[in-house]
């Protein structure tokens, strides 16, 4: 009998050691997070390709993955499908979601200033300059930014014609101006050797944030621990690809996207530095990633006053800051 117990004792022994073992490994699965961007792969997307090439999210304890987005891929469709955790997002998007009903939310901001600006031949040199010359603005300008625009400017429909993403019209009319991203369209006129300025929206005050974080309610609700650390690691990540050596980010960018060159991501960053979309604004004080209900709150009211969201909408539905209060990354 005391021999029986001996063994069972060892036995139980034996098993909880073994359990004790075993349990740090389980404990320290990663966490997955499918985090879907908005386009190819670019310089603008490097925060996020940092922190993954260089340890940020599994020394978070994550194990996430970058999928590139594009034309036709429809990004808030795969994220209320569970095909994706977390989208880059844009904010007339998000509240036109939550208009529709959509169990959507914004997490956090990588840029403080949305990137969309237009693009002008020298002569013009502010925005309001404008008024006199042939605008070039895509489909969905329509619905974003040129309500905003005419707003702010008095420029009229009269001066629209469409963006086709070919830049011919601008290099041959000294009368065109076009939209533009600071590192796209400028770069392209750079190579070709003709002049050009670029003028950033959000310097002139449209609201909206860049490149955010958004996910869905349901998310928010079953993994908040999962996402702050998505989102402190990305804000990590940004603050060493802007800082640091951006190389790690850039080797995995390239091989997303084999048409990105060297010199187009270094000016990509150039512009972003310049322009201070990360760490510009409320970051300054409140750290990067930031985001406040009164810059929410601005977008919402634009929308409303162009007609493109009812006032009935509740704007605080389409972000929460609970994943960043108290973070307080700063750049430097």
């Amino acid at each position: 009998m005391c021999t029986l117990q001996r063994i069972s004792r060892l036995t139980i022994a034996g098993a909880a050691l073994i359990g004790a073992a075993l349990a740090p490994a389980v404990a320290s699965a990663a966490d997955k997070i499918v985090f879907l961007t908005s386009w190819f792969a670019q310089a603008e997307h490097g925060g996020f390709y940092q922190a993954k090439a260089t340890g940020l999210y599994e020394k978070a304890g994550l194990d996430v993955t970058i999928k590139m987005g594009g034309p036709q891929v429809n990004a808030m469709q795969l994220l209320l499908a569970g095909e994706t955790d977390v989208i880059m997002g844009y904010d007339i998007q998000v509240l036109n979601s939550i208009a529709k009903g959509l169990p959507v939310v914004t997490i956090g901001a990588s840029f403080q200033k949305d990137l969309q600006g237009m693009m002008t031949h020298e002569d013009v040199k502010d925005l309001a300059g404008l008024k006199d010359k042939t605008i070039l603005i895509a489909t969905s300008a329509r619905t974003t930014y040129w309500p905003w625009l005419k707003a702010k400017f008095g420029f009229t429909d009269a001066q629209v014609q469409p963006y086709t993403f070919n830049l011919q019209p601008f290099f041959v009319d000294k009368n065109v101006a076009q939209q533009s991203y600071p590192s796209s369209e400028p770069f392209q006129a750079m190579q070709k050797g003709v002049p050009a300025n670029f003028f950033l929206f959000a310097d002139y005050g449209y609201p909206p944030y860049g490149t955010t974080m958004v996910t869905t309610t349901k998310l928010t609700e079953e993994k908040p621990d999962v996402l702050k650390r998505f989102v402190r690691a990305s804000m990590e990540g940004w603050k060493s690809y802007l800082n640091g050596d951006p190389a790690p980010a850039n080797a995995l960018i390239k091989a997303d996207n084999p048409k990105m060159s060297d010199e187009q991501i270094a000016f990509g960053i150039k512009r972003m530095k310049e322009l201070k979309v990360v760490d510009g604004g409320d970051a300054q004080s409140m750290g990067i990633g930031v985001m406040t209900d009164a810059r929410w709150k601005a977008t919402y009211d634009f929308m409303v006053a162009g007609g493109l969201i009812d006032k009935s909408v509740d704007y605080k539905k389409a972000y929460t800051t609970k994943f960043i209060d108290g973070m307080k990354i700063p750049m430097n």
